[in-house]
């Protein structure tokens, strides 16, 4: 499996100076190798590089590994974009936005990432440096930091190019690591069922809640300050709006990460499964007020499911997902299903039975249900391979 891990790096000036300098040669590179690839039609990096390899080492004074990397960065930018074309991401064709997107030559911001193989890159783990080719020269004892365990399974796992990036100012190298995976619990004694929702982003068939009241209030006080700014309209309004909205998300995935690790935790403790609703169509199917609608459609279920997912897989957890229909309405013990068991947005009071429980974990007793079914038909784990940042 493979997992993608972000260390940071902490250049000096002159180093800084450097990777700035190393990072617009090359990009300025790829965005002239676009150009000669839209003008020739050539997008495979054997035809590409024959047309542009020695302009530019000679223009651009870059070395032999970056010039090839820069030709193959742009035949992936165009495979990227066909492939976006083709699933309809720009539109029908022949509407404006799809011929935009293919009627001109892809174009790369100056400080987009750079991919580096261990020929222009070497990682000094012990020293917590690395040594970087530039376009001044090879960079040596550049110091980076990140999180220990995070650290540790680069030290062990990584293998193939790692990317320089510099977002909001900060320096950063993605390296690709191959985590080995668990051996799947091929005999689950049950499956801890998983219910989404926004109240409560998670909540288990253990009675595990995790509220989203507290998240929810924050959320709502920034998107009341991020409208505020918008309606300014003016450069530093628009710079700290965006300042803003980038904070919102990397609470989100914080708090992602927690849920996920503590929902996986307890299945692999007690030899379950875990049992999720299938996100397709959730927009489509919630029926809110209006001041809900931004609440649900602004959260990142999908990347919560990806976290689960991904976990579960380096643990050997097996992962089902079910389809989610009226496990609102229907009672978990007797499987009578009415819209009017749901007197309250959190109360279940079965009409058949009498059986009274939170909305919640009666929803997520039937996911659990639904998910022991299907692994007893025969379904395999449905816990996708993603390559996630850490």
């Amino acid at each position: 499996m493979k997992l993608v891990v972000r260390v940071k790096l902490l250049p000096t000036p002159v180093q800084a100076a450097a990777l700035a300098a190393t990072l617009h040669a090359c990009n300025d590179a790829a965005a002239w190798v676009a150009e000669v690839a839209f003008a020739k039609n050539a997008r495979r990096p054997l035809e590409l590089r024959k047309h542009t390899y020695l302009p530019i080492r000679e223009q651009w004074g870059l070395g032999a590994q970056a010039a090839q990397h820069v030709v193959k960065k742009t035949c992936d930018a165009y495979a990227t974009l066909k492939s976006n074309l083709r699933n309809g991401r720009y539109g029908q064709p022949g509407s404006r936005r799809h011929t935009r997107a293919c009627g001109k030559p892809i174009t790369f911001r100056p400080e987009a990432a750079q991919p580096y193989d261990d020929r222009m890159l070497s990682w000094q783990h012990a020293q917590r440096t690395v040594s970087i080719w530039s376009t001044v020269g090879r960079l040596k004892g550049v110091a980076f930091a990140g999180q220990d365990e995070q650290l540790a399974v680069l030290a062990r796992h990584r293998q193939g190019e790692s990317d320089l990036v510099r977002q909001g100012g900060k320096w950063f190298l993605i390296a690709t690591c191959e985590i080995p995976e668990e051996d799947l619990n091929a005999h689950p004694v049950g499956f801890l069922g998983v219910d989404l929702g926004i109240v409560n982003i998670a909540a288990t068939s253990d009675g595990v809640r995790h509220s989203g009241r507290r998240v929810n209030r924050k959320r709502e006080n920034d998107r009341a300050l991020r409208s505020k700014l918008q309606k300014k309209a003016t450069k530093s309004a628009k710079r700290r709006a965006k300042k803003y909205a980038g904070k919102e998300a990397r609470r989100n995935k914080d708090i992602n990460h927690k849920i996920s690790k503590r929902i996986v935790a307890e299945a692999e403790r007690t030899g379950r499964g875990i049992a999720l609703e299938e996100l397709t169509g959730i927009r489509g199917r919630a029926r809110l007020r209006k001041p809900q609608r931004a609440t649900l459609h602004s959260w990142p279920f999908a990347q919560l499911v990806a976290f689960i997912a991904y976990k579960a897989r380096r643990a050997g957890v097996p992962v089902i997902c079910v389809d989610p229909a009226y496990t609102s309405q229907e009672c978990s013990q007797c499987h009578h299903t009415e819209r009017g068991n749901r007197p309250a947005q959190a109360v279940f009071a079965c009409r058949s039975c009498g059986f009274v429980e939170h909305a919640d974990h009666n929803s997520s007793h039937n996911i659990a249900h639904r998910g022991w079914m299907t692994w007893v038909r025969g379904a395999q784990s449905t816990a996708p391979a993603l390559t996630l940042i850490a």
